[in-house]
């Protein structure tokens, strides 16, 4: 009853789609399923981070007004390397009420299901069209959406595009209409080198930073005491900008005065904020410090701070024919708040009103083992027809 289904899953997941690789492969593979049963299709090629990309654009019905996009990711989170995977990540295994694999819940399982309704689906039915938008390297910074959604229109020639998208993430079918926006950048601190017996002759660049991490956290403190109360309800643990520092590297010995420090930051901005106002918040702060270190006050260090990685955040409105349609196929009744960045956020530069709802689990995505129900994922299919007919068909 689902061979399609299963073998679409497993051929996705075979594909080696990490997003430090190409995702070529994958979306010929995507647009050879689709072109045969009547869609249009469109491959946008880039070289993202240095490695060849390609994005999707497959639509089919006529070229009217307040049709729907449904869109999903192609790349993964890296797995070579990752502890406590007992199974092949590049094959899908089916073990009891779960499926496993790279990438079965963020986010090919939707995929396959995109691929499934595509081929049950009447397209006589259609009175606007249904557009599927499969993009590259979302996982490093959703950088094959910002890409795709301004050339979407081009793409897809008379056919009007959608002003609402449908993202598969994993949600366990809850439906989220905002998320914050993502920033990330890398702190860099320049000291002096040379002996450490002789500490006054030199800057320790991670003295310096010590300073840089604690003006970061400062602002931390201060945005965790200012909530954004019009918020509070989405995002109850966190309804403020949050702060992370990521990874820290510096220093070659420990007799060595470490002469290079490097921090990478990130932080998420609420909807509706102007997502570089933190960055240069930081920026300003960090110009202002001391960078002398803690051994003299003969030498100073410098601080340079790289440019922002943006993705912008999301908040669509509430009461779409998308919403009422989700609502309907899940059995949600509210939109809530998502804790990732998506896709979205760069289709609502187009214009473009995203929702994010799908058959995976959050506590599954980027982990060992990752998997997904296999009622969720048998059942999925269903509800995309049906969405479909909601938004497209009546």
């Amino acid at each position: 009853m689902h061979d399609f289904l299963y073998d679409a899953a497993r051929k996705l997941v075979a594909f080696d789609t990490v997003s430090a690789k190409s995702d070529r492969a994958a979306i010929d593979f995507l647009a050879a399923t689709l072109a045969p049963i009547g869609f249009r299709t469109a491959i946008q090629t880039a070289d993202i981070l240095g490695v060849p990309q390609a994005n999707l654009a497959a639509w089919i019905g006529p070229p009217r007004e307040d049709g729907l996009i449904i869109s999903g990711h192609v790349d993964t989170v890296p797995f070579e390397g990752q502890p406590e995977w007992d199974r092949e990540p590049l094959k899908l295994a089916v073990e009891g009420d779960r499926i496993f694999g790279r990438g079965t819940s963020d986010m090919k399982g939707f995929i396959a299901q995109c691929l499934d309704a595509a081929r049950t689906l009447d397209a006589a039915k259609l009175k606007r069209p249904l557009v599927f938008a499969f993009t590259a390297s979302e996982e490093v910074g959703c950088l094959g959406a910002a890409d795709l959604a301004p050339k979407l229109k081009s793409m897809i020639g008379e056919t009007p595009v959608p002003r609402l998208a449908w993202i598969g993430e994993p949600t366990s079918y809850a439906v989220c209409n905002v998320h914050k926006s993502i920033a990330s950048f890398e702190v860099i601190v320049r000291g002096i080198g040379g002996h450490s017996g002789a500490p006054a002759m030199g800057v320790n660049a991670i003295a310096v930073m010590a300073r840089a991490i604690e003006a970061i956290g400062r602002i931390q403190e201060e945005r965790r005491a200012m909530p954004h109360l019009e918020f509070t309800a989405i995002f109850p643990d966190a309804p403020h900008d949050v702060l992370n520092f990521g990874t820290i590297q510096g220093g070659l010995a420990a007799n060595i005065i470490a002469e290079q420090c490097r921090l990478r930051v990130s932080y998420r901005s609420m909807p509706g904020a102007d997502a570089m106002e933190l960055y240069r918040e930081i920026v300003r702060r960090l110009g202002a410090l001391d960078t002398h270190d803690f051994a003299s006050q003969n030498h100073r260090a410098t601080i340079e701070v790289g440019p922002a990685m943006v993705v912008p955040p999301l908040n669509s409105p509430r009461g779409t024919a998308l919403e009422r349609a989700l609502f309907e196929a899940t059995g949600a009744a509210s939109s809530g708040g998502a804790l990732f960045c998506t896709d979205g956020g760069w289709f609502s530069s187009a214009g473009v009103a995203s929702l994010i709802c799908g058959p995976g689990d959050l506590d599954q995505a980027h982990q060992p083992n990752e998997s997904i129900r296999r009622d969720a994922f048998e059942g999925g299919t269903a509800k995309i027809l049906q969405v479909i007919e909601r938004i497209c068909c009546a």
